[in-house]
């Protein structure tokens, strides 16, 4: 199956370590541990961080078709925090060559050529309008693909302008309890009238997405398709760090829709997958398919 990741592609730098990252190219590394053809649909600068991208990717065998080299600009960083938990804290240092990705005709049509099945988009690459732009385009030249949107928000790099924008264009919508919050005031998941499946329910009919997931980290997830609500639980691991493991439960969803799954089942398992890769350091971690299956079985 292929798949077009479009979005950030940036260097996440904790003290003085630096990891390749940022979520479209962390999702597109794990649904390529999962098998499928995919390529990340972005930028980096004409500098030795954007030459050592363009060779991570090559690394984790993911496309660079669709990949610019902006000169001028530069590739994007984020420097990033762990807390006592392990969950990462993020400053986005913009503009960044992503900011400028602008698709000619040519690249459209190379891009609808191959017939994804699937385009995977997030939030913080469209608050650049040029990014938001080429997006809307690339949805209208394949529309055909099914749309995954990961609403991923970051601090002082999102609006609801831009959020409402994309989950109209979306089949699927994800994101976390905390983002909920963020977007809808009446969202407590500890209230009947403010439940995760109310919540669910209104942005599906709202936003005409087929389906919407809601992640609780620890506590598992909630999912919204064809009209019914399921919540699944997660699994126990030793927490390493949770850079990366929305990603990685984002790839297994879509690994998981695209074998034709039922609801119950896809949760399941994009749960597992986030569990082993939050049990390892780094974004996206070397794992295999069994080792998830070992956990639910």
């Amino acid at each position: 199956m292929r798949i077009v990741s479009v979005g950030e592609i940036l260097w996440d730098v904790i003290g003085e370590n630096e990891y390749l990252g940022g979520a479209p190219m962390n999702f597109a590394a794990h649904a390529r541990q999962l098998g499928h053809e995919v390529f990340l649909l972005s930028a980096v600068g004409e500098d030795d961080r954007g030459r050592r991208a363009l060779e991570g990717l090559r690394q984790r065998g993911i496309g660079t078709d669709f990949m610019q080299v902006r000169a001028g600009e530069t590739t994007g960083t984020a420097e990033v925090e762990l807390d006592a938990d392990g969950k990462p804290m993020f400053r986005i240092v913009r503009p960044a060559a992503y900011d400028f990705v602008d698709l000619s005709a040519a690249q459209l049509e190379s891009i609808a050529a191959l017939r994804p099945a699937w385009i995977y988009f997030g939030t913080l690459f469209h608050m650049s309008g040029q990014a938001l732009t080429s997006t809307l385009k690339l949805l209208q030249a394949v529309p055909s693909a099914l749309r995954f949107y990961d609403v991923n928000l970051r601090d002082n790099n999102w609006s609801l302008s831009v959020v409402e924008q994309l989950a109209s264009h979306a089949n699927v919508v994800k994101l976390s309890d905390s983002e909920a919050e963020f977007l809808d005031a009446s969202f407590n998941s500890g209230s009947p009238n403010g439940s995760a499946e109310q919540f669910c329910r209104r942005w599906s009919a709202q936003y005409g997405c087929d389906t919407v997931c809601v992640t609780f980290g620890e506590r598992g997830c909630a999912m919204f398709q064809d009209g019914k609500y399921a919540e699944v639980p997660a699994f126990r691991v030793a927490v390493a760090d949770t850079v990366g493991a929305g990603d990685a439960f984002s790839a297994a969803f879509v690994h998981g829709q695209s074998q034709g799954r039922d609801a119950r089942r896809v949760a399941t398992f994009a749960n597992a997958v986030a569990a082993l890769v939050a049990s390892r350091p780094g974004a996206s971690p070397h794992w295999r398919v069994e080792e998830c299956w070992t956990m639910i079985e």
